[in-house]
């Protein structure tokens, strides 16, 4: 283990050491190069602030008007028969827009329920099964401008509800 650690220590200045090497025994314009990288990542940057600025803003309106909590009351007569806490259901539905948002709300479970509770184990469970679906595919086929995505969203909603599913199982199984 202590060899991984100081392994990792050098690994770092040994691949800008080995980049600019390469660079001067090839006779590239390193820094040039450096900045034709910074400004196609500033590009890439600028078509998709918009789209972030969106979903954090239609992530927050839903969290502050307390949309979620009202979807997973609604909700809950379903879920409760399949096992699901209604906790999970808001948990489930923003972690396809928003990463950091789905982990304030596991904090939230965590802070009213316990990390060792069950519904705390699902909402730990799930948000480690699935991915931010609708930010990927944002973030991803926009940077590249990919308008037409076929079955991507499909088939990654389809993935996030056997995520969720397996989560809620698993623990309940454990538990």
């Amino acid at each position: 283990m202590k060899l991984l650690s100081y392994i990792s220590q050098f690994m770092i200045p040994f691949l800008l050491f080995y980049v600019i090497g390469y660079g001067i025994l090839s006779k590239r314009d390193i820094y040039g190069d450096f900045l034709e990288g910074a400004r196609e990542g500033l590009k890439t940057v600028r078509g998709l602030v918009p789209v972030l600025i969106g979903l954090m803003t239609a992530v927050g309106v839903l969290r502050a008007s307390h949309f979620l909590d009202f979807l997973g009351k609604i909700l809950e007569k379903v879920t409760a028969a399949a096992g699901i806490p209604p906790q999970i259901v808001p948990l489930g539905l923003v972690r396809l827009f928003s990463s950091s948002a789905a982990t304030g709300l596991l904090l939230d479970i965590f802070k009213e329920s316990g990390a060792d509770s069950p519904v705390g184990l699902m909402a730990g469970v799930m948000l480690s099964a699935t991915e931010s679906v609708f930010y990927c595919m944002s973030v991803y086929f926009g940077s590249v401008g990919i308008r037409k995505t076929r079955y991507t969203l499909v088939g990654a909603l389809a993935a996030s509800v056997a995520g969720m599913i397996a989560a809620v199982w698993i623990v309940a199984c454990l538990m």
